[in-house]
């Protein structure tokens, strides 16, 4: 099976992760799915597959040569976004793409267009995969995962490519924050490794955002609207009052770059209760935690306007920059960097406005950076990947791969 066919087959398994399961794997189709790669990595001759009941599974490349390199590794996660359904997903490929609108769906109701999507005109002359417009496509981090495996694959049909021990790993929940909670790192038994999971050509990436994640309990009193004057207490009005408070240039839609932001990604409620989620985030530490000292501070007013209790705030960490972890072992940029160019892909060193299991499994100690995987408008339904993409991201594994081998010293 090639990469693309590999691909395409993937995607059509169901992995939508659920962040109110309470259980790992949190759907039962990313435990279906990993079940299917299992038996694919044991076609393929790999050795030391294991499959926990958490739904983590790891393989090994043994080493073709007699030298002691380092064991590196590469990752990706099985599930999808639950800001989207990943059910019966009807991929298409569309062939030398000619830079004008795509209409994804058959009655022209979802369109691709370079005018909300410019970066469809790097991809002119290239073969785009696509959706029909009612799912996302997948590719964040099922690309990931068929680029591995083919890589993998070309390194076993090539025992010409000189390579040290190598171990891949797949694992669940990433998109909902829990995909490294579980990840056995000395299981894994890597010295460092990289998460194939960024998105366009050329993106290399080990600084990402801090993250925290707050909810925030607003309580009211309900009585009949007729005779409620000086008695009802409307926790909706009241969150319209907190949401109103914070800053309104520092949202995700106003802000770029290193620039951090308030997220609001929830309200639910009625009159007598009302529950609003945000999520914070900010690539510095001292930032990061004044945001948090903000959101504190909200809560803190509507408890002096509206009385003691209004307001209930709970927050806790998510994850942290992984730059202070990758920086005392820059060689494993160094090596990405290089192997991006042996292929003849200009390497596009930028912060990942975002997090990746990479960042959690960096503080459980194995530095891991990440590589593009090569998809664009991930989460949603304009959700697109170049073949082309795909092709050098698996390049650039093998090559990695062969790098460690000629140069790779073992750290201490």
């Amino acid at each position: 099976m090639n990469l693309i066919d590999r691909f395409l087959k993937y995607v059509s398994y169901d992995t939508q992760s659920d962040d109110n399961s309470g259980v790992t794997p949190s759907t039962a189709g990313q435990m279906e799915f990993v079940k299917y790669l299992k038996t694919e990595l044991e076609e393929l001759g790999l050795e030391e597959i294991t499959l926990d009941e958490n739904g983590y599974l790891f393989a090994t490349l043994p080493s073709n040569i007699d030298k002691e390199v380092p064991t590196i590794g590469f990752i990706a996660h099985v599930d999808t976004s639950p800001d989207m359904s990943g059910k019966d997903v009807k991929p298409r490929i569309v062939e030398k793409y000619d830079g004008k609108e795509l209409k994804l769906s058959a009655d022209g109701e979802y369109v691709l267009s370079p005018a909300q999507f410019p970066e469809l005109l790097a991809h002119v002359g290239e073969d785009l995969i696509v959706t029909d417009g009612t799912t996302l496509l997948g590719a964040d981090d099922k690309a990931g995962i068929a680029e591995i495996i083919t890589a993998i694959a070309y390194l076993k049909e090539h025992p010409e490519i000189k390579h040290g021990k190598i171990r891949i790993g797949f694992n669940p929940d990433e998109e909902i924050g829990l995909g490294a909670h579980k990840f056995d790192v000395e299981k894994f038994g890597c010295q460092w490794a990289y998460t194939m999971d960024g998105g366009e050509l050329g993106e290399l990436e080990y600084e990402n955002f801090n993250a925290a994640g707050a909810k925030i309990t607003i309580k009211g009193r309900n009585v009949h609207p007729g005779y409620a004057k000086g008695k009802m207490i409307n926790s909706l009005l009241i969150a319209n009052k907190l949401i109103a408070l914070f800053p309104e240039n520092e949202t995700p839609a106003t802000t770029e770059k290193y620039e951090g932001f308030y997220h609001l990604t929830n309200v639910q409620g009625d009159v007598e209760q009302t529950t609003v989620s945000y999520i914070i985030r900010d690539h510095d530490r001292t930032l990061f935690e004044d945001r948090k000292k903000t959101v504190q501070h909200i809560v803190d007013r509507i408890n002096e306007t509206y009385g003691k209790g209004t307001a209930t705030l709970e927050m806790r960490d998510q994850y942290y920059n992984m730059r202070e972890k990758i920086e005392p072992v820059m060689h494993v940029i160094d090596i990405a960097f290089k192997a991006m160019e042996a292929v003849g892909v200009k390497p596009n060193v930028k912060p990942i406005r975002g997090g990746t299991d990479g960042a959690q499994l960096s503080f459980k100690g194995l530095p891991c950076p990440n590589i593009f995987a090569g998809g664009l408008n991930f989460h949603g339904r304009y959700e697109f990947i170049p073949i082309q993409n795909m092709e050098k991201a698996m390049n650039v594994i093998v090559k990695i791969a062969e790098l460690v081998a000629e140069n790779g010293t073992v750290r201490n």
